[in-house]
């Protein structure tokens, strides 16, 4: 029966099968992001009480350890604390805070979305707030319903949903108020303490996440986490408590120099880290090499570090050093660009849109600081660009039309008669041109004045003038032997494309090449001097390759039936890796060209 309807009120919306709903919304968490909601609970916990001073250990808990020989991963914090009927109201309801709850700040559904869904046997909250005996409820899965909610406790024959708990439960370093949380995974004799599968570095995974996700602590909160928990605890030098700084502690002590850039409505932070040893023995806890993320309220988001990392930088113009530079973007906030993030915290939005990073690569790229080119002029001091460009060109002379696919501009003298071509299934415009609407062929309506369409020739058409071709990509050749290329970069992969700045870069140690080098080195063994010769051809004939492959994909730009995506898959590294793997037409030029310079090897080869 449908309810009786109160005059003048809404009948408010509730949630069928909240089980399924919750597990959805965990689903979009990244595997670590209870760490950052149940750190950041204790730090507002901290900051609620009268000193704004306190202490929260990421740690075993020990007591749990005695009883059972389990490890469990614990939060505790001397933070202002909770008591059990605060406990039943803010955890056990799904949009629900202690704290004030805002678009732009604390959701009130982190930690129970982000940890609950990964600890089905439940999470244990142990507080006590103004000097009271503490208190105790268990968030967990209900095995038989799957909901998600509190679990009974019998308590003198009477199902209660919390329970005071003896001060030997009670944690050293809380007093007078705190609070510990315990993490119990997903049964019962799991170790929550390791790493979940697939994260790095296992014995330092929750240090690393806190000091990459936070850039700084409120002044007054410090943080700490266990390391070497396996080893004795009286071995202080394995088993440890590190104490969580956030980023801004470490590339404070190791750049050599730092600024900011001015962008439209964010500031880029950026420092260049010093070239030392020792920096590798950080990267286990801090993010040690050249990596990018935004930077809001003291977090940071959308981190892209190693490989990535170093490709991002390149889009930021650090094309050599990029594994000693960092750059934080940090948006500016106001009523024109409200920065928010995204229920699970993963990604910042500017006006309920992603973050304009190409807009602010090309500003930053525009304002290059000083130190940062002189570091890429030191480090390319040692790369020349490509001094197979001349040769290159006049090979390609006599086939340069075949990279201009039929793409004609309509004009009142046009030479040739065309009609625009009709695609066999919509698509979007490339680049913002989009089509005016309408019928009829030619300059009025349709696509007739887009410089980016494709037309048929077509007698009875409109006339136009051929258009298109682009400028040859710039190319470098990089390799670590020179120090052009880091470790990491295009580790094993052929080339990569920068479209923006229309930079090819090369990796002069990809095994391809040096492969094909080998092979004719011992070709031409007898030949004193003939290796660097040898090398010069080959990566002149694969330098050719990707060329023509760079300039054939741009010229499907602007057909309806290739986006900018479908042509970025194009010069991805592993596609113009694929672009170089074929041998019988790259080996045979390249046999002509040595057989020129150094004559053939039939001639070398001593007699028999």
């Amino acid at each position: 029966m449908a309810p009786v309807a109160d005059i003048g009120r809404t009948l408010d919306m509730t949630v069928a099968n909240t089980g399924f709903m919750v597990d959805r919304l965990g689903q979009d968490c990244a595997p670590l992001q209870f760490l950052r909601e149940l750190t950041q609970n204790s730090i507002e916990a901290v900051l609620a009480t009268a000193e704004r001073v306190g202490l929260i250990v990421w740690d075993v808990d020990w007591i749990t350890h005695s009883v059972q020989g389990t490890f469990k991963l614990s939060i505790t914090d001397n933070g202002i604390g909770m008591s059990g009927e605060e406990m039943a109201q803010y955890i056990n309801a799904l949009s629900s805070s202690v704290h004030k709850q805002a678009h732009d700040g604390n959701f009130g559904v982190g930690a129970k979305i982000a940890a609950a869904t990964r600890n089905h046997e439940g999470l244990i909250y142990l507080s006590w707030r103004d000097g009271k005996p503490g208190e105790k409820i268990r968030l967990w899965r209900d095995p038989i319903t799957g909901n998600y909610g509190l679990a009974p406790m019998e308590i003198k024959g009477e199902n209660r949903y919390w329970s005071r708990i003896s001060d030997q439960a009670k944690p050293a370093m809380i007093e007078a108020h705190g609070t510990q949380v315990t993490l119990l995974g997903n049964a019962p004799d799991e170790d929550t303490m390791a790493a979940p599968e697939g994260i790095k570095p296992a014995s330092r995974w929750v240090s690393y996440y806190l000091n990459t996700r936070y850039f700084r602590f409120p002044d007054g909160v410090t943080v700490k986490a266990r390391e070497g928990w396996t080893k004795p605890r009286e071995n202080t030098d394995t088993n440890i408590l590190r104490t969580i700084t956030g980023q801004e502690h470490y590339l404070t002590r190791h750049a050599e120099s730092n600024g900011k850039v001015k962008l439209t409505n964010a500031t880029a932070h950026w420092w260049i880290l010093r070239e030392e040893k020792a920096s590798g023995s950080n990267s286990g806890v801090y993010a040690s090499n050249g990596h990018a993320a935004a930077l809001y309220r003291d977090e940071l988001y959308e981190m892209v570090t190693g490989r990535g990392g170093m490709a991002r930088l390149q889009h930021f113009g650090v094309i050599f050093g990029s594994n000693r530079v960092v750059i934080y973007i940090e948006p500016h906030h106001s009523e024109t660009c409200r920065i928010t993030s995204n229920t699970a915290r993963t990604q910042l939005l500017l006006n309920n849109e992603p973050l304009p990073w190409s807009d602010w690569m090309a500003e930053f790229r525009a304002n290059l600081p000083a130190e940062i080119r002189e570091l890429m002029e030191a480090v390319s001091a040692g790369s020349a660009d490509s001094n197979h460009q001349k040769s290159i060109k006049d090979r390609l002379k006599e086939i340069r039309n075949l990279f201009r696919l039929s793409r004609y501009r309509t004009t009142p003298n046009g030479s040739v008669n065309v009609t625009a071509e009709k695609p066999d299934h919509d698509s979007t415009p490339v680049d913002g041109v989009g089509s005016s609407g309408g019928g009829g062929r030619g300059g009025k309506g349709g696509r007739g004045n887009d410089v980016y369409s494709l037309f048929l020739i077509d007698e009875d058409g409109t006339p136009a003038d051929l258009v298109g071709g682009h400028d040859d990509p710039k190319v470098q050749w990089i390799s670590t032997e020179n120090g052009t290329r880091a470790p990491g970069l295009l580790e094993d992969r052929a080339a990569h494309y920068l479209q923006d700045q229309n930079l090819l870069q090369i990796n002069g140690d990809f095994r391809g090449f040096t492969d094909m080098i080998d092979r004719w080195s011992a070709e031409y063994a007898a030949t004193p001097g003939a290796r660097p010769q040898i090398t010069d051809v080959v990566q002149e004939w694969f330098e050719q390759a990707l060329v023509e492959t760079i300039l054939g994909v741009l010229s499907l730009r602007g057909s309806r039936e290739w986006t900018p995506n479908d042509l970025a898959a194009c010069w991805t590294p592993e596609a113009l890796t694929a672009a170089v793997m074929q041998r019988y037409h790259v080996d045979h030029a390249i046999k002509r060209s040595l057989g020129s310079k150094l004559g053939s090897t039939r001639e070398r080869r001593p007699a028999a």
